[in-house]
């Protein structure tokens, strides 16, 4: 039976396809990790520069410190938007590999069905064959034993 022999390839498209759907599961919950670590910097980074208390005093040396570390703030920040955007595209490939896997399978899984179908009518037409011939068979008895 044909149907038959794609059952190990269903299986396999359906293993294919679930370590597919693990995977893609793994990379979204890394790039919410990711878009998480860009709002932490961002936050830090708006609390940060906020200026200083009115009535304090501050050196030029502290402005300096403070404009550095905004500097490196910010450097921190585009690398951190450069690696969402990396995350994005690995999803976008993620996404694109589970959806191709998905199709295999069902392509695989349309097939079985029709050939389970060719199957059953060739079973069926097997089927009312015999029964034809069991009722000829059973016609000409009758007949034969009607006649003397």
């Amino acid at each position: 039976m044909n149907s038959k022999r794609l059952d190990p390839l269903i299986r396999r498209a359906e293993s294919r396809e679930d370590a597919l759907a693990k995977e893609l599961a793994k990379r979204v919950q890394a790039h919410q990790q990711q878009a998480q670590r860009l709002g932490d910097l961002e936050r830090f980074r708006g609390e940060y520069e906020a200026p200083p208390v009115p009535g304090t005093a501050v050196s030029a040396s502290q402005l300096l410190n403070r404009a550095a570390f905004l500097a490196k703030i910010d450097d921190a920040v585009v690398t951190q938007q450069k690696h969402i955007a990396t995350s994005e595209e690995s999803l976008a490939i993620e996404r694109t590999r589970l959806l191709l896997a998905s199709r295999d399978k069902l392509v695989l899984e349309k097939l079985a069905a029709s050939y389970r179908s060719v199957e059953l009518k060739a079973e069926e037409r097997r089927d009312q064959s015999v029964l034809d011939d069991l009722g000829a068979r059973a016609h000409r008895e009758r007949q034969t034993k009607d006649t003397p």
